[in-house]
């Protein structure tokens, strides 16, 4: 099949650039980079790649050098519900 793309100068040269370091052909690059983004993309919804779930992770333990050091005995099913009685 064969598409028609118009891109702006910037995302021109950008593939250009990619091309020239990969030293194939700009169409094979262009090629590529789709057949890399559909792979990405094409999970079931609502899964997550690897890259996604590190970043995820990342964000979550941001800041939690900064969190006590509790010894495991702490967290025990009464602790957390020892007010419902």
């Amino acid at each position: 099949m064969t598409i028609s793309l118009e891109l702006d100068p910037e995302m021109e040269a950008r593939l250009k650039a990619e091309a020239q370091s990969q030293g194939i052909p700009l169409a094979k690059a262009a090629e590529r980079l789709l057949a890399q983004a559909l792979t990405q993309r094409s999970g079931p919804p609502g899964t997550l790649t690897v890259v996604e779930f590190r970043a995820i992770l990342a964000a979550l333990a941001e800041g939690a050098e900064n969190l006590p050091d509790l010894p495991t005995e702490t967290f025990t099913r009464e602790s957390f519900y020892r007010d419902q009685r």
